[in-house]
């Protein structure tokens, strides 16, 4: 889905930062930040992931930069629409160089089996609304080789077979998530919708059944549905309904 975008967008450009979330959180702590200031890095020294995790990345090579949004209208209930923005923005901008992507619940970029991108996104709350939205990205572009203990990283390069501009490439992301949330914000007719089929289409293992882990162990099941607020529902091989929440669930590869 294409939109017009006019906002101007300002990228800070840092040599090496601890996290570029946490930079851009200590600047909007202590001063005017524009909305859609985004900080972009050659290289993160601890590197924020979900669940704690680290990210690597080798510098120069892939794309780690954080955004700032301010949607205050947006209440705390509905903050997983964010999540399929930033989600739809990169996969459209992958989507370019060839297929195969797919958004893995709730924010991690697949490409297969293979983990191209990871997202942090972190809201600050007044009341119920949203006052504040830090979206943290880290895109795997030109990196050849992976050295953690990440099961399964894979780069854009590594998969079309050629580097890639990466400033171009973050324009075209960026570019997408402003265009997208200014649609959202005016609330054109059926926006909201559009964007959640294209999550769901578009959706990691969406078919079919698959391993998984909680609480209580390993489980086979199929996707089932995800709600408003961002719940997973999964149909295990019983028939049962498993709801569940980030962190609760675990899909084993």
């Amino acid at each position: 889905m294409k939109f017009p975008q006019t906002t101007p967008i300002k990228i800070e450009k840092l040599a090496e930062t601890i996290s570029t979330n946490e930079y851009l959180a200590e600047q909007c702590a202590h001063g005017n930040v524009e909305e859609f200031h985004t900080v972009f890095t050659e290289f993160q020294t601890s590197g924020k992931g979900q669940r704690g995790n680290s990210w690597e990345s080798e510098a120069g090579k892939n794309l780690l930069f954080s955004t700032v949004l301010y949607p205050t209208t947006l209440e705390a209930k509905q903050q997983f629409n964010l999540s399929i923005l930033v989600t739809g923005s990169i996969l459209d901008a992958l989507e370019q160089f060839t297929e195969g992507f797919s958004i893995k619940w709730p924010n991690d970029i697949y490409w297969k089996d293979k983990k191209i991108a990871g997202i942090l996104i972190e809201n600050i709350l007044e009341g119920k609304y949203i006052s504040q939205c830090i979206i943290g990205i880290g895109l795997n572009v030109n990196q050849k080789e992976f050295h953690s203990s990440a099961p399964n990283p894979v780069s854009l390069a590594q998969i079309i077979g050629e580097e890639l501009n990466r400033e171009e490439l973050l324009e075209r992301i960026l570019h997408n998530i402003v265009a997208g949330y200014r649609a959202m914000e005016k609330n054109y007719p059926g926006i909201q919708e559009a964007l959640r089929l294209l999550y769901l289409l578009k959706l990691y293992r969406r078919h079919g059944f698959y391993p998984y882990q909680d609480k209580q162990g390993q489980f086979m099941a199929e996707f089932y549905q995800i709600d408003s607020d961002g719940h997973l529902y999964l149909k295990d091989e019983e028939g049962n309904i498993r709801k569940y929440a980030f962190k609760e669930v675990t899909y084993l590869l």
